[in-house]
């Protein structure tokens, strides 16, 4: 598998690393949308969150509460957007499970966000029929 990302995240090709453990390794992002954005690579591949083993899943969401707590005590900033995308009509562009951490500042003109629509009752009863 020629996969950019396992190749990061196990130091194949250096980066920027701001942490690393067996089984992941935070780096900032090359392309930031802000000051300290940064992604966590799990080190074993997962082209997304449904190919992710479950051990590792309860890992990232701890690893990435711990590097926001940093980041919020270290840059200042003033909030944080966790993000993770799966398929690429969702915006994924590299097929290895990966989540980014966004720091936000206050004017920072960084958007993150969907225009909301409307719960019908309709889609709504559908939805928990199918759903729970």
């Amino acid at each position: 598998m020629d996969c950019i990302f396992c190749k990061i995240a196990n130091g194949e090709i250096s980066s920027a690393t701001l942490y690393e453990d067996e089984d992941f390794r935070v780096i900032l992002d090359l392309n930031p949308a802000s000051k300290g954005h940064a992604l966590i690579l799990p080190k074993n591949h997962a082209d997304n969150l449904y190919a992710l083993p479950e051990e590792a899943a309860s890992k990232v969401l701890v690893l990435a509460k711990n590097m926001a707590l940093k980041m919020k005590k270290t840059l200042n900033c003033d909030g944080l957007n966790l993000v993770q995308n799966n398929g690429e009509i969702a915006g994924q562009t590299v097929f290895h499970f990966h989540m980014h951490l966004i720091p936000r500042y206050e004017g920072d003109n960084v958007k993150v966000g969907w225009k909301p629509g409307k719960l019908t009752d309709e889609v709504k009863e559908e939805l928990l029929s199918i759903l729970t």
